[in-house]
């Protein structure tokens, strides 16, 4: 997804059959499973499986055009790397266009290779990005 584009639900045509879209985004939430690095594209884009318009399918096709150039990547564990448990936490200030709320996400790392990872909206709207990352 491109760095600074904001997708919102407003003043768009809609599609006139959006159970298409609703099952790609849905086989895309499947893949997040084995491909971490489409988790947060793919939570933006599962926002909006209720209205799709055609931003978020320009959005979902980039991402799929990132899947097939990237095919032969994934996960690996090493027999010979440092089995040492990391995790790593971000967080994003009142990045929802819409609601203003925050973004946090975390990855969980065993070795170099990432085991679960999760992106959430937070529930509350915080006041400064210090209120954020707490």
């Amino acid at each position: 997804m491109e760095q600074h584009l904001k997708l919102s639900d407003s003043n768009r045509t809609l599609f006139s059959n959006p159970s298409s879209h609703r099952r790609f985004i849905g086989r895309l939430l499947y893949l997040t499973i084995t491909r971490p690095d489409i988790l947060y594209t793919v939570n933006i884009l599962s926002q909006f499986m209720h209205q799709p318009c055609q931003p978020h399918m320009d959005v979902a096709h980039c991402l799929l055009r990132y899947l097939k150039w990237i095919v032969s990547q994934g996960i690996f564990l090493l027999a010979t790397s440092d089995l040492r448990l990391s995790a790593l936490c971000n967080s994003d200030w009142a990045c929802c266009p819409m609601t203003r709320r925050s973004i946090s996400d975390y990855c969980i790392l065993l070795g170099f290779a990432p085991i679960p990872s999760k992106t959430k909206e937070q529930t509350t709207v915080p006041c400064s990005s210090a209120e954020v990352e707490y």
